[in-house]
């Protein structure tokens, strides 16, 4: 509006709205190169998808094959054929046992890094060291760690926590094997957290520290309640990658079929004993293993893939509902 005459805006000519972006954008105008990159990066997740489906499929026709109730509820028996060795229970015990131990460790441990990496980070070297730590942690291989915690729990110092005999400390027990397994769930757990955290606004911060609320109280009272679905989704990550490794249970669980108690005491002679969980009896039954019974591994390893696709389902859920709260 100039001098009282109403100046109208110069419309735009046909085709030159949002919609032409989005048909500039489009693939048809790319290049020859940037296409048959697109296509590539169609053909490997669609592979993906097709290898993840035939695993699972393959595993569901046989897992049902040969799953049966009794072997849910049986333990594993010394027999010639497949027919009088038993079940998988005391595996089954010992999958969830291992698993509660480690992210019982690994829970408290991951969120308290994963806070003071997110609202502190201080001394910054300090927090550059933890970081890569745990970054370290999440690559190192599964039996590196086994080998280190076979010469920690084979000291004197822990002795308590497995077998001893005549003076010589076994090392070998549920302590053990949940203690290092720990260390695998570690990392999932403090950058799950860690992005929970870091997803929350600052001015809710600012909020609660405008109503006299100190950075711990923050910490504890605002910041941690809003990020408690990140916190379970790390957990739950934690468990379903602890539940499928093998190295480390085997080293420093013994894989003895069926639970080897020390003492009298029943959970802490459990605990300080030795055993096996899903994963190494799929091991020491699969065509290649000891004990040669490809239809108790079949089995086992549907059961053991039901357990994760559990986990993974609850952390799918547990997602939407964290992006709904962020949203709403």
């Amino acid at each position: 509006m100039s001098g009282g005459v109403i100046t109208q805006a110069p419309t735009p000519p046909a085709g030159s709205g949002p919609g032409r972006h989005g048909a500039a954008d489009s693939s048809a105008s790319w290049r020859l190169t940037d296409r048959l990159g697109l296509a590539f990066a169609w053909f490997l997740g669609l592979l993906f998808c097709a290898i993840t489906a035939a695993i699972v499929i393959y595993l569901a026709v046989q897992g049902i094959r040969y799953l049966h109730p009794d072997l849910i509820w049986t333990n594993p028996q010394v027999g010639y054929t497949q027919n009088e060795t038993g079940g998988f229970l005391d595996p089954l015990i010992g999958t969830f046992l291992v698993a509660g131990l480690a992210i019982m460790i690994a829970g408290p441990v991951g969120v308290g890094v994963a806070v003071w990496l997110s609202e502190y980070g201080r001394p910054a070297g300090l927090a550059r060291v933890v970081e890569s730590t745990v970054e370290m942690l999440a690559g190192a291989p599964s039996v590196v760690l086994a080998l280190f915690g076979i010469l920690l729990f084979e000291s004197p110092a822990l002795g308590f926590l497995s077998e001893t005999n005549a003076g010589v400390v076994f090392g070998k027990s549920f302590f053990a094997a949940g203690a290092i397994l720990s260390l695998v769930a570690l990392p999932l757990v403090v950058s799950t957290v860690r992005e929970g955290l870091q997803a929350i606004p600052n001015h809710v911060r600012e909020a609660s520290y405008a109503v006299g609320k100190t950075k711990s109280a923050t910490i504890r009272r605002v910041l941690l309640p809003a990020a408690r679905p990140s916190v379970i989704t790390g957990h739950m990550l934690g468990v379903g990658h602890v539940i499928g490794d093998t190295a480390i249970i085997v080293l420093l669980l013994g894989d003895t079929q069926t639970m080897q108690g020390v003492g009298h005491v029943p959970l802490w002679g459990i605990l300080r004993g030795t055993g096996s969980t899903l994963t190494s009896y799929i091991f020491d039954n699969a065509p290649t293993g000891d004990l040669n019974q490809p239809q108790k591994a079949y089995a086992a390893a549907f059961t053991l893939l039901l357990i994760v696709l559990a986990l993974n389902l609850s952390v799918d859920v547990f997602g939407r509902r964290s992006r709904e709260l962020r949203w709403s």
